[in-house]
């Protein structure tokens, strides 16, 4: 951790809300996107995350500074999204039925190019969520919020070693459902991948 960060959190840790505001401020937005991905629901998400950062306050003391920030506090928060989402298992049952039963229309010729970019991107998402929950997991990781092997691999506490082997079954199986169920997308994502997730 740069020598900046570590000043911050020593500052954060004697009481210095500034400090935890300038440390927290650039991560916000992925612990939000992170919970929204496990829960699909943006209310849960945003009491996730602020969850996160509670909990990451209250344990600021315990927190090896040597080690960077950004990847314990995505580890609080898919732990906590996690949890939330054995809670509200019926509830997601249930959405995942309307998701799966609602038809896939075929873009329209006068369709806008954004428009078209949407739909894929809405498609390539219901293809992820067939995924097995740990090959979600780690295609939110690595390629939604971008982040590093050794990222992931502090997040999901795991070698980075089992990060790529995860990658490389989730993508392979991801490559299947989408020339199996999301045929319009086989031209721009199979074959291209990781690139263009």
């Amino acid at each position: 951790m740069i020598g900046t960060a570590v000043d911050l959190i020593d500052r954060a840790r004697a009481g210095d809300d500034r400090a935890w505001q300038q440390l927290i401020e650039p991560l916000q937005q992925d612990l939000f996107r992170l919970a929204y991905l496990v829960l699909r629901d943006p209310a849960e998400a945003a009491d996730v995350q602020q969850e996160a950062l509670l909990r990451a306050w209250l344990k600021l003391e315990q927190f090896d500074s040597s080690r960077p920030l950004r990847p314990w506090l995505m580890q609080i928060a898919l732990n906590l999204a996690r949890n939330r989402r054995r809670t509200l298992r019926r509830a997601w049952a249930r959405v995942t039925r309307l998701i799966r039963s609602e038809s896939q229309p075929e873009p329209a010729a006068g369709l806008s190019e954004r428009a078209i970019v949407r739909e894929q991107a809405q498609q390539l998402w219901r293809a992820v969520q067939q995924l097995p929950v740990k090959g979600q997991t780690i295609v939110y990781l690595r390629y939604f919020l971008d982040l590093t092997e050794e990222e992931a691999a502090a997040v999901l506490e795991i070698p980075k070693g089992t990060v790529k082997s995860r990658t490389s079954r989730a993508l392979t199986q991801l490559r299947g459902i989408i020339q199996r169920d999301f045929v319009e997308l086989e031209a721009d994502f199979v074959g291209k991948f990781p690139k263009r997730l």
